[in-house]
């Protein structure tokens, strides 16, 4: 060392450890990106054994090829796949494990996982603990389950397309994504079929769910025991329920289309502090199944062409306004034991009633009420149906109407919009006559 005699020494060498200091943290940030390397894995060799030698933060690169292997990846890498390599789980437990945190799967086939329902067999299986793991542009095919999550946070799953085991019976399939207890999800651009449940979501909060497209399910999506959560934008038909919401809170279901779905378009059931708004049910068995459900708001949704509109059971505590219910074969069907007023400054729109709008204000002069005993007596006893255009029928109903003791509780709305408010529905009617495809 240099020393000059006319700098105290103490400052001499402070001067040098501070530029001994600076070229190490340079050194440690050219280094890093550095030592990421990435490995080739061609036709023939084991990916796994490429996984192995790799360190953590390199990329493993999959040829084109089929590759009969049960992986492991327990560093944190990237393994992606150039010309969408296949892995193929051989019938036996799960194709890829993630153990480790901040994996990314990318542009893979990952396909034939065991059938064990008991071990939750999966193609992709992220086990607690394994963070910010990442499976995007991957086809995921015949296995039981296509992703399984669990106790991992912070999980992307993007632009997948992900099928079950199809030739077995609903029952025995495994979900088409499976979230257990994790937070800050984020589930976008995924096409989901021939599953279970499409997306299965169980104590998982803080969650996204946006572009997917889900059909060919027993449920295109479950959600049980999970708060704060957005659903969006997402597809949903041919299933046998479009969205199940069941004891949960603070969701936010909006700008959705679920229809051709047997059963329900979007059930809600036991469901507090949520927002239903500008969503299309279509064309399903019941459009909304509302259960024990409060301080939730219902806005801007379109309720058409469903055999039951909203099948309603008590919910008294909610905002239901601006919605448009239009030629449901039945609106309404109300198990309650006192009138529930829907309507609020907006109003609900609803295409069979008979008022009048006098001072043309857009809303109609006398109330509009869902269900009357004619209606009651035909769900007690369905062949009733078979007379319903008959005289005896009819003065029934006028009798009901008159006398306030054979009155039964309804669905009342004070003050109806005489015109509906949205227009997509006419567009969706006639999308439903092509190939699903197709659709939006």
């Amino acid at each position: 060392m240099l020393i000059n005699r006319h700098v105290p020494l103490s400052c001499q060498r402070f001067a040098l450890k501070e530029r001994l200091g600076w070229w190490i943290v340079v050194g440690w940030l050219c280094a890093g990106p550095a030592s990421a390397a990435v490995l080739s894995v061609q036709p023939g060799q084991k990916i796994q054994a490429v996984i192995d030698q790799a360190a953590a933060g390199d990329t493993v690169e999959v040829q084109r090829g089929r590759y009969l292997e049960n992986l492991r990846i327990d560093k944190p890498l990237t393994l992606r796949g150039i010309g969408r390599p296949t892995v193929s789980g051989s019938d036996q437990g799960d194709t890829i494990r993630v153990t480790a945190t901040d994996v990314t799967i990318d542009g893979m086939i990952v396909s034939d996982s065991g059938d064990s329902l008991l071990r939750q067999n999966a193609g992709i299986y992220i086990q607690p603990g394994a963070h910010r793991a990442k499976v995007q542009n991957s086809f995921l095919s015949y296995n039981l389950f296509g992703l399984w999550i669990e106790k991992a946070d912070d999980v992307q799953v993007l632009n997948n397309n992900i099928t079950g085991k199809r030739d077995y019976d609903s029952a025995q399939r495994g979900n088409g994504v499976q979230l257990y207890n994790t937070k800050g999800a984020r589930i976008t651009g995924n096409r989901i079929s021939f599953v279970r449940d499409a997306l299965y979501v169980d104590v998982s909060h803080h969650a996204v769910f946006q572009k997917n497209r889900l059909h060919h399910s027993r449920y295109g999506t479950h959600y049980m025991n999970s708060y704060y959560n957005l659903w969006e934008d997402n597809d949903t038909w041919d299933n046998r329920g479009g969205l199940a919401l069941m004891e949960v809170r603070n969701q936010e279901i909006r700008n959705n289309r679920a229809w051709n779905n047997s059963d329900h378009g979007i059930m809600l059931r036991t469901l507090q502090d949520a927002v239903i708004e500008n969503n299309i049910v279509m064309n399903n068995g019941r459009g909304l199944f509302i259960y024990d459900v409060e301080y939730t708001k219902l806005t801007g949704n379109v309720v058409a062409d469903n055999r039951i509109g909203v099948h309603l059971s008590g919910s008294p505590r909610n905002e239901v306004q601006g919605n448009d219910f239009i030629e449901n074969h039945q609106q309404i069907r109300y198990a309650g034991t006192r009138d529930i007023e829907w309507g609020g400054g907006k109003g609900n729109y609803w295409s069979n009633y008979r008022g009048w709008d006098r001072n043309s204000d857009g809303r109609g002069d006398i109330a509009y009420e869902a269900n009357d005993v004619v209606d009651r007596l035909t769900w007690r006893y369905p062949s009733v149906r078979l007379l319903m255009a008959s005289p005896a029928v009819q003065a029934l109903r006028m009798v009901g109407q008159q006398f306030p003791i054979l009155r039964v509780p309804s669905v009342v709305e004070p003050h109806p919009r005489m015109l509906p408010r949205s227009t997509d529905w006419a567009r969706w009617r006639a999308q439903l006559n092509k190939d699903v495809s197709h659709a939006p």
